[in-house]
């Protein structure tokens, strides 16, 4: 109990460093959630017109997310510099995988009779993605939004590893002072923010869920 007692009072103490750690955590995963939902939609509806692109853009995709995280950080340093700019294109680029499969299997998977009835009523090929698919499968689509925001989240606190800040700095000034408590800190507010977003995230997908599909 006395470490964490130890860890509260840490809190108390220097709760103004913590809260701009959190403030700039909470900014870099944000500003990458963004831009992944963004590509990862396109991408996603590029490869549910062409099999060929499918293939090619999983494969891509497949083979970066196999790389280790701490590594891919690594390499855009030796590009980009130090800081958020390469913090930021590791993290988009790692959470590509569940938006794009997703998108790819929520369109995919739309009952081909509900297609055919739209095609056969006049709907263009916009239309029918727009108002028949898209909305369909945006249960699908928000569920790996879902989980690639709570990834982002975590993967973030790496990004401090190579000076883009965020709560990862506290996680890594713990380990390289052996000041356990730090790190614990640290740790603890991450998790809290994936857990509460989770939460929340959680709720949404529940109403679309009970919206679209009735379940």
């Amino acid at each position: 109990m006395g470490f964490v007692f130890r860890v509260i009072e840490l809190y108390k103490e220097r709760w103004e460093f913590f809260l701009q750690l959190f403030i700039e955590h909470i900014y870099l995963t944000f500003v990458a959630i963004v831009i992944i939902s963004v590509i990862g939609i396109i991408l996603g509806i590029i490869m549910t017109r062409s099999k060929t692109m499918a293939n090619i853009i999983m494969t891509v995709v497949n083979l970066i997310y196999t790389i280790p995280s701490i590594a891919l950080f690594g390499f855009f340093v030796s590009i980009t510099g130090i800081g958020f700019k390469s913090a930021l294109i590791a993290l988009v680029i790692y959470g590509l995988l569940p938006i794009i499969r997703n998108t790819y299997v929520g369109i995919t998977e739309v009952d081909p009779f509900l297609i055919e009835s739209a095609i056969g009523m006049g709907t263009t090929n916009s239309q029918l993605l727009y108002k028949v698919q898209l909305p369909l499968a945006l249960p699908v689509i928000f569920a790996g939004f879902r989980t690639m925001v709570i990834m982002t989240i975590a993967l973030g606190a790496i990004a401090s590893f190579i000076g883009a800040g965020g709560l990862g700095v506290a996680i890594w000034r713990g380990i390289t002072t052996y000041f356990p408590e730090m790190t614990v800190a640290g740790s603890l507010l991450v998790a809290l923010l994936a857990i509460i977003i989770d939460l929340f995230l959680g709720v949404i997908e529940k109403n679309i869920r009970k919206k679209i599909l009735g379940t």
